[in-house]
């Protein structure tokens, strides 16, 4: 065991404590379908550990700064409507982490997914009426779906594990 210069502390009565070494921890891959989701050990606890809600958030980041150069024509149109459905994406998949069973889960993975594709339709209007150039977005919403797809999969067949 490596001392670490932090490793030892002392209590008020001056007795060292030794706290176990720090080691380095490594998050499932979000695309491995064999990810168990009973396992503790695997499964991330927070929805903003995952990778999905990363790249969705940033993604949705990304939706914010574009769309703020719409026309001011368009703040209650395309503007409004592509920011809601964005932020429905890594919304929805927080709030269906955190339901307690794989058939609540998979409801809002698939919200989220519809929000995803509802989004690639704004960001081609967007790119067909000249606004913006979208293609970093759509880029980005692709590698997000993927994500998204992997991880409702990982869902879907551990639901399908159980039936059985």
């Amino acid at each position: 065991m490596t001392d670490h210069p932090q490793s030892h502390k002392v209590t008020r009565s001056n007795e060292p404590v030794n706290d176990p070494p720090i080691l380095p921890c490594r998050a499932p891959d979000p695309l491995d379908t064999r990810l168990r989701l009973n396992d503790s050990s695997r499964k991330s606890r927070l929805f903003s550990d995952t990778t999905v809600w990363q790249k969705a958030h940033s993604w949705v980041l990304g939706v914010y700064r574009t769309s703020r150069d719409f026309p001011s024509e368009e703040m209650f149109g395309l503007t409004a409507q592509l920011r809601r459905a964005a932020v429905s994406v890594p919304g929805n998949f927080a709030e269906g982490f955190k339901r307690r069973t794989l058939p609540d889960k998979l409801k809002f993975f698939t919200v989220a997914q519809a929000s995803l594709e509802e989004c690639r339709y704004y960001l081609i209007l967007a790119r067909d009426l000249h606004y913006a150039d979208t293609t970093g977005l759509t880029a980005s919403l692709d590698e997000v779906a993927k994500l998204l797809a992997a991880y409702t999969k990982a869902v879907s067949l551990q639901l399908e594990r159980n039936k059985r």
